[in-house]
């Protein structure tokens, strides 16, 4: 049961004529593709939860204030609402945390990528270093975060759809454009409301679709996608700077006081919230297999792209917050854009109405980046799993013109397309994050296990400094897991339990190292 299977081994199944994938991508696709996931998914959409907070109301089917305290205590907060405290513009020093806990991280991957240049990500690192079983694990964790995190996106790019059709004057009805849930409701500029908090009859229509429509173009193939990839990141930065540039002269101090109103707890919550978007660099190492020359490339798409990404997330957190009061964008699943229609409605704004216009687009262009990136790398972990025999066989079956995993890419869309018309952003990011975290900490275990079990092992990059870096990275990792909601974690080890029934009663019979 916790049997690992050997880096050679590992490789030589993925070189087999039925599983080898086409090898066209090179450092700028990859580090395009890093940029593309965690620029789109976060920076668009999720930014605003987490300055403003998720302070969403527990919709009580009761009634009862005994349930609505035990809601709140599971989500970690005594009282009837249930939610998580905002950074507000402390979301700056938010991102430097961030950015120094997925440094350390990035840099565990990197050295394993470098290893093991093969598809499944940290599914595959742990199979080589931490067992079967553990490995199991993980790529059901992984299924579960990328997921969420493309449903999360998804309903981002609706709401951006909602914003691009007001820009045009076209007025279609929300019950169409938004989730079916809404924990905070939906409510117009002046705050009127067009939704209540709770459940309507209704479908994210925009979200179902772009889903199905971006499955279409990775079943065509890896290379067609990163060529489009890479022209959507030059818009999306663009359209960042833009923004950044433009926003300056809009920044009033006085939206910077208090600077942390939730003091040191806030910029935590408000680091966790968005952590999950940072899970764009471990994209990229899960289209290793796919690279030109691996142990050379996918670490400098790795760290290339952490370095970018923390700037312009940095860059947009403060100009944000200098436009707007922070607390109007809590629950807002499309943040910078209506703060540029806010400011563009004020004395002196009118200027911001078109660059509101190319903003949108970019942004509507980064998030159609990030659901890209993350179906890819969800559909190449079905495909790794299945290629170990611990998944039906019909999710590593290629393409016979594509060469690429139909059947698991088909599969990846439809498992998120649906969700994503049903529910809203933050329901989804709370377990991202968690899944994030877990795959970061073994990650990070599977460096340190590497270094005593084949030390001796060729590395085309090496983390410095021994294994001082790749315990940093498993620590801070979880004091961030032991901030996460308790009604989260429930939720993860629900999902967890139910992977370990499916391996258990069918992936551990087909396994190679299966005994009867």
């Amino acid at each position: 049961m916790f049997a690992t299977k050997s880096i050679d081994k590992l490789i030589s199944d993925s070189e087999r004529p039925e599983h080898a994938l086409k090898k066209s991508l090179g450092p700028v696709s990859l580090t395009a593709l890093g940029i593309g996931a965690v620029i789109g998914s976060g920076i668009f959409t999720v930014i605003g939860t987490a300055i403003g907070g998720n302070p969403s109301q527990t919709v009580s089917w009761a009634k009862s204030p005994i349930i609505d305290l035990i809601l709140g205590a599971l989500h970690g907060h005594l009282g009837a609402v249930a939610g998580r405290p905002g950074a507000g513009p402390a979301l700056a020093l938010s991102l430097v945390l961030v950015a120094l806990v997925c440094g350390l991280t990035g840099l565990c991957y990197a050295e394993l990528a470098s290893m093991i240049p093969i598809a499944g990500s940290a599914y595959t690192y742990t199979y080589a270093t931490l067992g079967e079983l553990i490995a199991w694990i993980i790529g059901w964790d992984l299924i579960l975060e990328y997921a969420f995190s493309n449903m999360s996106v998804s309903v981002g790019f609706a709401a951006h759809i909602v914003d691009l059709l007001d820009w045009l004057g076209i007025h279609l009805s929300p019950k169409w454009l938004s989730p079916a849930y809404l924990p905070l409701g939906l409510q117009d500029l002046a705050g009127k409301d067009i939704f209540l908090p709770g459940w309507h009859a209704g479908f994210d229509f925009p979200a179902f679709a772009v889903v199905l429509l971006l499955t279409v173009v990775l079943v065509r193939g890896i290379r067609e996608s990163a060529r489009t990839n890479n022209i959507m990141v030059l818009v999306k930065i663009a359209a960042i700077l833009l923004f950044i540039s433009f926003g300056l002269s809009f920044i009033h101090t006085s939206n910077y006081h208090p600077f942390s109103p939730n003091g040191f707890t806030g910029v935590l919550a408000g680091g966790s919230i968005i952590f999950f978007t940072y899970i764009g660099f471990d994209s990229v190492s899960t289209a290793s297999e796919e690279c030109k020359n691996p142990k050379r490339d996918v670490p400098i798409g790795i760290i290339a792209t952490l370095i970018v990404c923390t700037i312009l997330y940095i860059g947009v957190a403060v100009v944000l917050t200098g436009m707007v009061p922070w607390q109007s964008i809590a629950g807002d699943a499309a943040p910078v854009v209506n703060a540029l229609k806010r400011v563009s409605l004020t004395p002196g704004g009118h200027r911001l109405h078109f660059v509101r216009l190319f903003v949108l687009i970019g942004a509507l262009v980064g998030m159609i980046s990030s659901i890209l990136v993350f179906q890819l790398g969800q559909a190449r972990v079905w495909f790794a799993m299945s290629r170990d025999r611990l998944l039906p066989d019909a999710f590593s079956k290629l393409h016979p013109k594509f060469r690429t995993p139909a059947f698991a890419t088909w599969f990846a869309g439809i498992l998120v397309a649906i969700p994503a018309g049903v529910f809203d952003v933050g329901s989804f990011a709370e377990m991202s994050n968690i899944g994030t975290l877990f795959a970061f900490v073994l990650v990070s275990i599977g460096v340190i296990v590497l270094r005593y079990k084949d030390p001796t092992r060729h590395r085309g990059f090496r983390v410095p400094f021994g294994p001082v870096i790749p315990i940093l990275s498993t620590v801070f990792c979880i004091l961030l897991m032991a901030g996460l909601p308790a009604v989260t974690w429930i939720r993860f080890f629900v999902w967890l339990v139910i992977g370990l029934f499916v391996y258990y009663f069918y992936s551990r019979k087909r396994s190679e190292f299966y005994k009867n």
